[in-house]
């Protein structure tokens, strides 16, 4: 079916009470991956192509979009393409024109009239040109010198009233935020301050999004999602999928030699991950 909007998605989910989840993809396998889950779950899904995945393929964005693109042509569930966590102007200026129906646009490491300033601008651009933008707000530097802090920094916690004045004058259209989850964990052991989401709810009036997924339990996610996350997003759970596949393969066959016979199984490995996710989510499809 052809692409939906991450703006929809995610709009329906908030209104629903639940949750769309957002998978980062570096590889065509991911792609793939992600999809069929989906499909398994009969669930929608967003693709998400982050920055560094650009650059790890060389600074070029269409090869990776343009297969997304051609992979959610053909899926049985509603797909979105997201550009995620760009700090670049130049590549958040290239995400219209090679699929994307949104950006993650991330400024959290600026101290906050900066990140404000930057963020502004990227929503002037994006909303000209028909993008939903998301951004983030961590833990504002304090005035004993201390840095701001990502949204996923460890300890990073972020202020309700904070954040309904970034919103306000941001005029982003979600925001994710800082309640206890990092990025790039490889174990399931992160607990989340969920008295602080329930204010983090009441206080903001667009939907919001939780980050550093992979490292939380079942019984985290789904009760973020019943505190109001309406945007979950996934990497490093598809990458441990992934390379624990491949590692077992080899270990087994350490003359094999033809990629396709461990790609085929990390493929498969990454699919059940995202079914398994989509369901303890309970998502339904749009």
């Amino acid at each position: 079916m052809p692409l939906t909007t991450t703006g929809d998605l995610v709009t329906r989910a908030a209104a629903a009470g639940s949750a769309v989840a957002s998978f980062n993809v570096i590889t065509l396998e991911h792609i793939e991956a992600v999809i069929a889950g989906a499909e398994s779950a009969h669930a929608p899904v967003v693709l998400q192509v982050s920055e560094n995945a650009v650059k790890f393929r060389g600074g070029q964005l269409l090869p990776l979009a343009r297969a997304a693109v051609a992979a959610a042509e053909h899926a049985a569930v509603p797909v979105a393409l997201h550009l995620d966590h760009v700090r670049s102007d130049a590549l958040l200026r290239r995400a219209a024109d090679a699929g994307f129906s949104s950006v993650m646009y991330d400024a959290a490491r600026l101290p906050y009239a900066q990140n404000l300033a930057a963020t502004r601008a990227a929503v002037d651009w994006a909303h000209a040109h028909g993008l939903w933008i998301e951004a983030e707000l961590g833990q504002i530097g304090g005035k004993n010198g201390s840095p701001p802090l990502d949204a996923h920094a460890p300890g990073a916690r972020t202020d309700p009233e904070e954040a309904r004045a970034f919103v306000a004058d941001a005029g982003v259209d979600a925001l994710a935020v800082a309640i206890g989850s990092s990025h790039a964990m490889t174990t399931r052991t992160a607990a989340l301050d969920h008295a602080l989401l329930t204010r983090l709810s009441a206080a903001l009036d667009v939907p919001l999004v939780l980050h550093g997924s992979s490292g939380l339990p079942d019984g985290e996610l789904t009760a973020a999602v019943a505190g109001g996350i309406a945007k979950v997003n996934i990497g490093t759970a598809l990458n441990i999928a992934l390379t624990g596949a491949i590692r077992e393969f080899l270990t087994e066959r350490p003359e094999a030699v033809d990629p396709r016979g461990y790609l085929t199984l990390a493929r498969e490995a990454m699919t059940r991950a995202v079914a398994t996710t989509l369901r303890t989510l309970g998502a339904a499809s749009a």
